[in-house]
């Protein structure tokens, strides 16, 4: 049945006295944003776009700074019942106070839990008004006896005289709720309910409850862009979601807000970022051991070439207990799940211990997320999606980090340093992360840079609707719930009951791949780039691990798409060339007194006649390791290396030993590859 709005207007303008709010009659929107009205015949698929145009009208608030505040709490996905880590439900994420405390910042020092441990409870640790920082009302200005908790699920019901369970699981009382929550913060900062999107600049910068000030008005400035560009995305419910583009929207007067607590000068992050500082100890255990990572120069002594993305598997409390226990690993940067909210550990010139391979951590960068691989919509949130590609942009920017899949990868991409090692590998942060949506962020776009029968493809399914089967979510063997998904699996022959490829590293008995979430054996992932090997109908295969590995690739919902770019072959005459987890110099290279460490081949090989794609030339080097008061000295050796995608892992040939090939691009795009620098 259809709502009658202005049969509705008095009782909202009553309600809304009693709740310290008002909401007058229902205002027009802009001409070119009026959608028709809701009602019992809406197509399925597009009741969250008909809720936004109704809410929007009912409550005064322009619907694209509705819709701009919703996609930048959720994406618009709703996740109907289920909360986020910090019990935020729904598009709008309204936040239920009464089931989840925001954490503190920074714990007190504690001993610590072993890296990627799971959470104890209460894992929370102890906070004061210093490490919390101000309180939302204190970050944003807004005072006094009625002021409005931003995002608060339990106020949103009490104002559209709702329970709090029907915000939780209703998407369309959601929105109405984060409509109502807009319409009064305006009210209450003595602002009109104007149809301009200008004028709710304050209300939207207090809408997420941010308690620092440079996170409120970077969520601001945000929403505004996404009000100036527009978005169209199908949700993860599958609903059609459309905010059309309005690009001369410019907000109008911003009220000024007080200062926060000033930023720790260690910390090494952008502006507009929320920042804080808490070290990791470089310590000498005995006489034998220190930790937990190594003073060095960098770049001067060697190049940061890499940015690794991490998860934790543990809370963010027990991480911070973690990260100062010099015996455990170490990391560059945490971010919070609740907000995005990053504290620095190391600094970002020296080494820390965080991806398993000593050569990796020389040259890189380790960025730990608080979550859990196995449950991606309560811990992959969009404030830490957010957060995360604002840092790595600016560490990128800082130290000329190509911004592709061989040079910003996860700790499940990281090459095992030797044979042997490769059991012990990671494999967060999983088949679940939104590598599309993240290089989106990162102002990279994974997309097609050849045509369709170009000799390379980039992974880059749908990540909403590639859903591939995965197992012990919960416990081994049970099935997990499906949920979108970067990673596409790889078979032996162009069939769906055809064996899964194996990978003889990580399972050197023989056994078989399976479809559990953490073995990585048998699939790739959005945005990797492989030279294709052969195709058959809706089938391609790549050269993977030195095997043909073939994917689902249909013409109507392609799974990867055309890429230029340049290849390694082995050089004329040599049969197979060895495949390295890093890049070592020659014997002669180290000094007589400095043990030189062993090659250890991995059990992959480059066979003739096999290409694998390459994006960047590595130098030789290795840093024999001590604990001391300067950083310890590097040695470079003559001997090149190219950087290839041999499997789901990276690796490394010599550059003595192939050839590099340019892809035969067809039409389809600009091609903006270039070659790799010259070994």
């Amino acid at each position: 049945m259809r709502r009658n709005v202005s049969a509705h207007v008095p009782a909202a303008i009553r309600r809304c006295r009693r709740t310290a709010c008002v909401i007058a009659g229902a205002a027009l929107l802009p001409p070119l944003l009026i959608l028709p009205m809701s009602g019992g015949d809406d197509p399925s698929d597009r009741r969250l776009q008909n809720a936004f145009t109704d809410a929007a009208r009912e409550f005064q608030v322009p619907r694209s700074v509705l819709m701009s505040v919703a996609y930048m709490q959720s994406r618009w996905d709703a996740h109907p019942g289920a909360p986020s880590v910090s019990g935020g439900f729904g598009p709008m994420h309204l936040l239920d106070t009464d089931l989840v405390k925001a954490p503190a910042l920074s714990p007190e020092p504690k001993a610590g839990d072993g890296p990627h441990a799971r959470p104890s409870a209460g894992a929370a640790g102890p906070s004061t008004k210093e490490a919390a920082g101000p309180s939302a009302e204190e970050a944003v200005g807004v005072t006094g006896r009625h002021a409005v908790q931003p995002a608060d699920l339990q106020h949103a019901a009490r104002l559209i005289q709702a329970t709090a369970g029907r915000l939780r699981t209703d998407t369309v009382a959601n929105v109405r709720g984060g409509a109502a929550l807009l319409a009064a913060t305006q009210t209450q900062l003595g602002k009109p309910l104007s149809s301009d999107p200008a004028d709710w600049w304050d209300a939207v910068a207090r809408f997420p409850g941010t308690r620092d000030v440079a996170s409120a008005a970077t969520y601001a400035a945000d929403v505004f862009t996404v009000i100036r560009q527009g978005a169209h995305r199908t949700t993860a419910e599958g609903q059609d979601v459309t905010l059309p583009a309005t690009p001369g929207v410019r907000p109008h007067h911003r009220t000024p807000v007080p200062q926060g607590p000033q930023r720790s000068e260690e910390v090494e992050c952008p502006a507009e970022l929320a920042c804080d500082w808490l070290g990791a100890p470089y310590e000498e255990i005995d006489d034998s051991a220190y930790g937990n990572h190594d003073l060095a120069d960098r770049p001067r002594d060697q190049p940061i070439e890499y940015i690794v993305i991490h998860d934790t598997e543990a809370s963010l409390a027990s991480m911070f207990q973690t990260v100062q226990d010099p015996s455990e690993a170490s990391w560059h940067y945490s971010v919070r799940s609740t907000d995005g909210h990053v504290t620095q550990h190391v600094r970002t010139k020296d080494e820390a211990w965080h991806s398993g391979s000593q050569f990796v951590n020389a040259r890189s960068i380790g960025i730990e997320h608080e979550a859990f691989l196995t449950q991606p919509g309560t811990w992959y949130t969009e404030q830490m999606y957010q957060a995360s590609a604002r840092l790595v942009r600016y560490l990128a920017k800082k130290y000329d980090i190509p911004l592709d899949r061989q040079h910003i990868f996860g700790h499940d991409n990281v090459p095992a340093p030797t044979a042997d090692s490769i059991p012990d590998m990671h494999d967060d942060p999983g088949p679940f992360w939104d590598w599309r949506h993240y290089f989106d962020l990162l102002g990279a776009p994974l997309r097609a840079t050849a045509g369709p029968d170009s000799d390379m493809v980039t992974i880059l399914p749908d990540y909403n609707t590639n859903q591939p089967r995965f197992t012990g979510c919960t416990r081994s063997g049970s099935p997990c719930r499906p949920h979108g998904s970067s990673a596409v699996r790889l078979y032996t022959e162009p069939r769906e009951n055809a064996p899964l490829i194996q990978d003889p590293g990580r399972k050197p008995d023989g056994d078989d791949s399976t479809e559990d979430v953490n073995d990585l054996g048998s699939r790739v992932s959005a945005g990797q780039t492989f030279a294709v090997a052969d195709r058959s109908g809706d089938w391609t295969a790549i050269w993977f691990q030195g095997r043909k590995a073939w994917f689902k690739n249909p013409k109507a919902h392609p799974t990867a798409v055309g890429a230029a770019g340049h290849m390694v072959t082995p050089k004329e005459g040599l049969d197979e060339v060895p495949v390295f987890g890093r890049a070592l110099p020659e014997e002669e290279a180290y000094p007589d007194d400095m043990d030189e460490p062993d090659e250890s081949p991995l059990p992959y090989s480059l066979q003739a006649g096999q290409r694998y794609v390459t994006q960047s030339g590595v130098g030789s080097s290795y840093t024999a390791k001590s604990f001391g008061d300067t950083p310890n000295p590097v040695v470079w050796g003559r001997e090149k290396y190219y950087e290839i995608q041999i499997g789901h892992r990276l690796g490394y040939v010599r550059a003595s030993d192939v050839d590099v090939l340019d892809a035969t691009a067809t039409t389809a795009g600009p091609q903006e590859e270039g070659a790799p620098p010259a070994p």
